[in-house]
């Protein structure tokens, strides 16, 4: 039995909010500021990773 990766999500700005994605399941909205020195971020809750733009083509 294998975990599922979690989701990745291409962003074009700095600061993204995540609540999960699943509506009443999700959990609560957080905001998460990405740095520019790594180019990405991962949410605490859901582990969703959010990578800037100018980062996609390196990951």
């Amino acid at each position: 039995m294998s975990i599922e990766a979690p989701e990745t999500v291409v962003v074009s700005t700095w600061k993204v909010a995540c609540d999960g994605g699943e509506g009443a399941l999700g959990h609560p909205r957080v905001w998460l500021s990405i740095p520019h020195e790594t180019g990405f971020v991962e949410c605490g809750y859901c582990d969703r990773r959010y990578i800037h733009e100018s980062f996609a083509a390196a990951k």
